[in-house]
């Protein structure tokens, strides 16, 4: 149940929650926030774009556009927030790693000054092993997709 303070400013976990539940730092951490959570189901969380970002400078710097690893990346982390908060204090010591990236499809570029809002839902799980559907939107309109698997592994 979020509080009072994460009900007026529209997210579930901020920036500082986000960095104790999984490893990523800055220039690899890609979620800004959580904006829904539903633990071991699925999750929303944002992550704003900026031209300061390391990748834009010899990523076409004439027109810089996100890689679109890192946008698959944005959804893995994303996932693994799922995952670590459903299995609460089972994570301690844990990491989540990608298996498989499948059918991944990038439908328009990203660009600094996008919000990408990084909807994933488990497929399913067994054992340590947890499959994710993903979705990238900016203003609403997809800007990636892809299926995905990661395992749970001591750290």
């Amino acid at each position: 149940m979020m509080s009072k303070q994460e009900e007026t400013q529209g997210y579930v976990l901020d920036i500082g929650k986000i960095m104790s539940m999984i490893p990523h730092r800055y220039p690899i951490l890609l979620v800004d926030r959580v904006l829904e959570l539903n633990p071991g189901e699925s999750a929303v969380s944002l992550k704003n774009v900026t031209m300061n970002e390391p990748h834009f400078n010899g990523h076409f710097p004439d027109h810089p556009v996100m890689p679109g690893v890192l946008i698959v990346e944005a959804m893995a982390q994303t996932a693994a927030l799922v995952v670590v908060e459903a299995l609460g204090e089972e994570a301690e010591g844990k990491v989540v790693y990608f298996m498989t990236i499948d059918n991944a499809r990038f439908r328009r570029p990203v660009v600094p000054g996008d919000a990408l809002h990084i909807h994933v839902e488990k497929v399913h799980a067994r054992g340590k092993v947890w499959k994710f559907k993903g979705k990238v939107t900016v203003d609403g309109k997809v800007c990636s997709e892809a299926s995905f698997s990661a395992m749970i592994a001591d750290h």
